[in-house]
């Protein structure tokens, strides 16, 4: 796969670069156990968002209300723990509560999932302006719903998904491979993703060659919003709370991930692979720079600039490798 695909043989010489560097400077501090401890407790719930965002974006769509319905998702969760469960309840009843709370926020995800894809395939409106409506409205009703204040208290049981390990390696980080190796096989094996890849290539001529453009774009919005709803209960037990402006930060690195990882903006093309080394540079860079006690928001900064000259790059390629019109 790395010797076909140049893009990913790329990246991978980028991480080995970028940890090579890091290791060197901070003197095999890079590779304590605690900080690769945190890099792998960090990395899994801002992976399945840019994961939710990756489908969208090959499809040549968008999805702006990512985090918006992640926070909805984990609030709808929170608001359920926090009010069914009180001390002396059965150990059957505290299974049960728990099943209806991550079933709430998989049923809420599933809805915001559903009309963003209905408003983008059967109304029209374009992804870009129906996401950002979606995000609009839910945030506004997450602070309606919390009243801008933290919902936080949660069993044990919870706080594991978030914080446990199992052989070392965190419970999250498991999450992210199942769902990170899922979609992988959704896109690449079946025809759902090949109808997903060839609306993001060319709409109106998939249209005419008889796939259901409308129904795959809904399944692409439910997925994503559905990936939402399991990035939320990964954040609130992590956090041991959930709020309305928890992950305001990822939206743009989402994006960065993706483009960095191959997925071309107008869609039509990208792997999950690509995301996911994509994902662990931007970590590495995140963590190096922290190591290095410089601020968190430096690497925001920095991971613009990236997305900057990644889409620049991208344009300037496709520009000059077009064969020039002779006069």
């Amino acid at each position: 796969m790395w010797k076909r695909d140049p893009l990913l043989r790329n990246l991978l010489l980028l991480l080995i670069v970028l940890v090579s560097g890091f290791s060197l400077v901070l003197h095999g501090q890079f590779f304590s156990m605690a900080n690769l401890q945190s890099m792998a407790f960090q990395l899994p719930e801002l992976g399945i968002l840019a994961i939710a965002m990756m489908i969208t974006m090959v499809s040549g769509g968008i999805n702006l209300s990512i985090i918006a319905t992640a926070n909805v998702a984990g609030i709808s969760a929170a608001y359920i723990l926090t009010s069914m469960l009180h001390e002396g309840i059965s150990a059957s009843g505290m299974v049960f509560v728990i099943l209806l709370a991550f079933s709430a926020a998989l049923f809420v995800s599933f809805i915001v999932g559903a009309i963003n894809g209905f408003v983008v395939s059967y109304i029209g409106v374009s992804a870009i302006l129906a996401t950002l409506g979606t995000m609009t409205v839910v945030e506004g009703l997450s602070v309606l719903i919390t009243k801008g204040s933290v919902i936080s208290g949660f069993p044990a049981p919870i706080l594991f998904i978030g914080n446990g390990t199992i052989a070392g390696i965190p419970v999250p980080l498991f999450i992210f491979a199942f769902c990170a190796i899922v979609v992988s096989i959704f896109l690449e094996k079946t025809p759902f993703g090949v109808g997903v890849y060839m609306i993001g290539s060319n709409i109106k001529a998939t249209d005419f060659s008889g796939i259901e453009v409308k129904k795959v774009l809904v399944k692409v919005y439910i997925l994503s919003g559905i990936l939402c709803g399991i990035a939320a209960l990964i954040m609130i037990s992590r956090f041991n709370s959930a709020r309305a402006g928890y992950g305001s930060s990822y939206l743009l690195v989402t994006v960065l991930a993706s483009v960095l990882g191959g997925i071309n903006p107008d869609g039509g093309f990208g792997k999950v692979a690509g995301l996911v080394i994509a994902l662990v540079v931007l970590q590495v860079i995140s963590s190096g720079l922290n190591l290095l006690g410089m601020s968190a928001h430096l690497a925001i900064a920095l991971w613009g600039g990236i997305l900057i000259f990644v889409i620049s790059l991208s344009v300037l390629k496709d520009k000059f490798s077009k064969p020039q019109a002779k006069a």
